[in-house]
Parts: C-alpha cells; structure tokens; sequence
C-alpha cells in the first residue's frame, strides 16, 4: 500500500511592506500551510489573505505559533512563564482561526515555530503549556512535532492528536535532533539530496545524519520551508517524485465544520 504524506509549508511569514517567501506559488503546492500568527511574523492583512488563498486552494490551514519576538523571527529563545505561553498560544490560534472562517474554513492543526520549536523537544514545562494551549482551545487538533519529542509525549498526554514532522530542507544530529542553525550546512539547498532523502525518509523510514549515520524517523508530514532560497523548486520537484513514487501528498488534517 502506498503511503500517504503531507506537504507543509510555512507561510504568511511577511509583516506590513516586508515580504518573505512566495505564499501564492508554495500554495499551489503544498497540502497544508503553516500559517504564522502575528508573534514571530504576520498581521492581520497577510493571515487574512493567505487563509482566503489557501481555503480556495483545498490546502489545510495550520496555527504556527511562537514566541513574541518579530525582531528575532521568533528563532531566539524566550524563558516566558508556562502560564504566561499557554495564553500566548491560545491567542495565536483564536487570531488565526478568526480569519480562516472568514475564508468559510477552521485552523485544522498546530504547529510550533523556530525556537520554541527546538525548546519543547526537551523543554518539559514549556511543552506541557503548548498541549494545555491547545487543547483548551480545541482538543481535537492534531499538532505536528519532531519524532521523540518531548512536546509530541505532552502532547499524546493531554488528549491531542501528535503527527510526525520531518525537514526535507534541515540537516540531522545522530539523536534525530534538527542541526542548528547556526552550524553550517543546518540547511540543505540541493534538489536532488533533498528529494532523495525525503523519499528515503518516506519509504525506509531512516534519515542521513549529519555525521552519515542512520537515524530511525517514523514521518506523516514533510516540511518545505518557505524562506529557504528555492522553495517553490524544491516543493514543486519534491511532490513531483512523491507523486511518481506512489506517495501523493494529501492534508494530514481536515478543519471541523
């Protein structure tokens, strides 16, 4: 049987005058858009047209919540209160999700952005406030996360729905961890190693690490990231080969009516 994978995306990642990334041609790829908030990046003019362009497009609308921190895109870490990240992420969500049923959808899913990404694969008490986030907000959407995590377990812990995430465009460290950003190569820009390894990661269930190892890596969505120079390429070639493969990218999720 062929496996079914999602492509995802993160999008709306400009704010006012300053764009980032081509929202319009990765939604004509992608199969859920992760659409940012307005903390890390986005207003209410950019959500509001991205939920409109990916609702008449059939892509599911994701909540990408993060810190409050538009200086640093939200890659900085940020030791907020749990209870203080918990009310931050239920307004992400309830900001987003206002939006996407002016566009006649819901937010479909969560996922968590840059930093605070990284901080709850082993950060416990900030993992526990996203999951308490989210399901006081709805408890029936699923959330994306990295294999392992801690926020995927906090997750599973509080009655959510986890789906495995993968990087098609991110480098490994033996522990299935993503490299930082910060160490060269952390971001990967050939189209032939990334849609190689993503089909690997599809059909072997392993990924390269960054010092040749295998790493085991159980995967339901794979990701693009929008900022990465080449995006549209790399999405557009990766469904491609997906497609050929047997595997052709469907939404993980469908928002509630």
């Amino acid at each position: 049987m062929s496996t079914v994978i999602d492509l995802n995306s993160d999008l709306g990642e400009g704010f006012g005058q300053w764009r980032l990334g081509d929202d319009e041609a990765l939604l004509a790829v992608v199969t859920s858009a992760n659409v940012a908030c307005g903390f890390h990046a986005g207003d209410p003019t950019i959500m509001r047209r991205v939920c409109e362009a990916a609702a008449a497009r059939g892509v599911a609308i994701g909540a990408q919540v993060g810190y409050r921190d538009l200086p640093g895109f939200g890659r900085r870490f940020i030791d907020v209160d749990p209870a203080e990240l918990v009310n931050d992420v239920v307004y992400q969500i309830g900001a987003l999700d206002g939006f996407a049923r002016l566009a006649g959808t819901r937010v479909a899913y969560v996922k968590p952005h840059g930093a605070l990404y990284n901080a709850i694969v082993h950060h416990e008490a900030q993992a526990a406030a996203v999951a308490e986030a989210v399901r006081r907000y709805d408890p029936a959407l699923p959330v994306l996360g990295l294999p392992g995590s801690v926020w995927l377990r906090a997750a599973a812990e509080a009655g959510l729905t986890p789906v495995h995430e993968a990087f098609a465009d991110r480098a490994y460290t033996p522990r299935g961890a993503l490299v930082s950003r910060r160490e060269p190569g952390a971001v990967l820009h050939d189209a032939d190693q990334i849609v190689a390894r993503c089909l690997r990661m599809v059909t072997e269930g392993v990924v390269t690490a960054v010092d040749g190892s295998d790493v085991p890596l159980s995967v339901r969505s794979l990701c693009v990231h929008g900022d990465t120079p080449g995006a549209v390429a790399i999405a557009k070639r990766l469904r491609a080969e997906l497609e050929r493969a047997g595997h052709p990218p469907a939404p993980f999720a469908v928002a509630a009516p």
